[in-house]
Formats: C-alpha cells, structure tokens, sequence
C-alpha cells in the first residue's frame, strides 16, 4: 500500500535524523571547554582523584569506545546518568516533561487563535487600517527575541505594575503561567498571523469563492467553509513546527521565568558540562521535532486527496 511505504520511508529517515544527532551532540560534547572531572572534583582536587573520576565516568577511555557504548545504551533506552545528581537522564526528562508541555500547549492555543483571528481580520480589509496594524504587530512580534521580549514583559507587568509574579511554577498559583506563556506565544502568533493573512488573500481570490457569493451563499459560510477550511493547510504546518519547537524545550524562556521544564534542564547540563544530561535532552528534542513533523505529515497524506503520497 503507499500509505505504508510512505511511512515506512518516514520511520527510516527519522531514524537516520536521530542517528545523526546522537552522532554530533557527542563528539560536540568534547569540544566545550572544561573538564567535568574536575568540576565535580572541584578546583582543589588533586591530579589522582580528577584521574579516579575520568576513569569513573569511562572519561579515560578512547571516544570511538566511548561511542560505541553510548549507542549501545540508547539503542537498550538508557539515556545513561547525571554526572552532577546521578540520576537516570530519562527519568529527569520524563519528570520536567509536563511543566515543559503546559507551558507549550497552552501558549501554541493562544498564538493559533489569536493568530488566525487576527490574519483573517487583516484580510478580510486589505490595506486597511485594521491591516496595518495588524502587519505591524506581527513584524514585531517576529523580530524581537523571545528573551528580550520576556525581559521586558517582567519589568512592566512584573515589576513596575506588579500585575503578575516574577518566577515560579502553577504549583504556587496559575498567575505564575500568564507571563511565560504571553512571551512564548508572541513569536509563533506573529507568522500565524501572516501566514494566515497571506493564505486567506490567495483563497479568496479563487474562482468557487466566487461562485459561491455569486449564488448567494451567506458570507459567514463562504469564510469558514470554503475559505478558511483551504486556507489551513499552510497554517497547520506553521502551527505544527512551532509546536514541536515549544514542546521541546523553550530554553532562554524557561530559564528567564525559572520554570522547572527541559530548557532549564539543558541550560543548567550545558552549564555544568554534564554529558549524558546534555546528550539526553537534545535527542530528546530531535525527536519531538521528527515525531510531531512525521504525524503531520502522514495526517496530511490520508486526509489531503491532492498530497501525493509519492
């Protein structure tokens, strides 16, 4: 069936994809400065006891057999430990996992909703006032840097107005979401907006839109059964890549607002050079991005009569 070697294809690139990955964090790992031996020796340790530590970690050890066993871990779903807690590293990501996932979910609704209103309101009056501004919105929210854009939210709402906390997790109240979640929604609401806007205008030039004003279809039925429902598509895939973005970790954002997600895990590994951490939270990425981006895919090639599963 093509469906089924259509996906099959996918499942061997994505393991390729992730092959790949696994294969350029390690040898990365090696290229930072420092020496997590002695990090977690200390600074004062002497030369025999930063040795037992490498020795330890099976630092001392050649990379290519440092290699090889690092795939032969994951291959058997060991992710391998923490260098600084000694924990699982699965067990750390399955544990910040939700904070990460409720703070992506919850700002891609707002960006979709918001987005998509706000690109059909701007199309529905082009080179109107109502598009300028909301073109001009957009180019901003596209433009500004999510830590940027979080830092000044803080001082206005956070500190000067004193509307919301400054950092915190839902456990201490739901107030604490308001703010990173605004800041990460700001960019995705952004392209949204565009991406919708500038679908729309194509759709609604089309012929059968034409020729259902023509026949005196309701106007709130051509906009949302004939327009918006062809317009989509290139919506979803906008929506789709943001999504697995968030999901996997928005780093600067999490770290601004000290939300206890995966970002902040892989900012802290990176900061402490703990290499299974590290290791373990990018395949984690890579492989939401692949998944979320595979479903889409296949969803679109049964769904959609005009994708070509070829």
């Amino acid at each position: 069936m093509p469906v089924l070697r259509y996906i099959g294809r996918r499942l061997l690139a994505m393991l390729s994809i992730l092959l790949g990955v696994l294969t350029v964090t390690f040898f990365l790992n090696f290229v930072l400065p420092g020496d997590p031996a002695r990090l977690l020796a200390g600074q004062r340790a002497d030369a025999a006891t930063i040795a037992a530590i490498r020795q330890q970690l099976g630092l001392d050890q050649p990379l290519p057999v440092q290699y090889v066993r690092f795939l032969a871990r994951v291959l058997q779903g060991d992710l391998g430990r923490s260098y600084v807690t000694n924990r699982p590293v699965l067990e750390i990501i399955v544990e910040r996992f939700p904070a990460t996932a409720l703070l992506a979910v919850s700002s891609m609704v707002v960006a979709t909703l918001l987005g998509i209103a706000l690109g059909i309101g701007a199309a529905l009056r082009p080179n109107s006032w109502v598009d300028t501004l909301v073109m001009a919105g957009a180019l901003v929210g596209i433009s500004v840097p999510s830590f940027v854009a979080g830092l000044l939210l803080l001082m206005l709402f956070g500190v000067l107005l004193g509307w919301f906390p400054l950092a915190g997790y839902v456990d201490q109240g739901w107030e604490y979401l308001v703010l990173p979640m605004v800041t990460l929604a700001l960019r995705p609401l952004s392209i949204i907006a565009r991406m919708t806007r500038s679908s729309m205008l194509e759709v609604l030039h089309e012929d059968y839109i034409r020729t259902a004003r023509a026949k005196g279809v309701r106007p709130a039925r051509v906009l949302l059964r004939h327009a918006l429902r062809n317009a989509l598509n290139p919506v979803i895939t906008t929506v789709s890549a943001w999504f697995a973005g968030l999901l996997a970790g928005a780093f600067f954002v999490e770290y601004i607002f000290n939300w206890p997600g995966i970002g902040t895990v892989a900012l802290s590994a990176i900061e402490k050079l703990d290499y299974p951490l590290i290791q373990g939270t990018v395949l984690f990425t890579a492989a939401v991005f692949v998944v979320v981006n595979f479903v889409v895919d296949v969803l679109y090639a049964i769904l959609d009569p005009r994708v070509q599963l070829s």
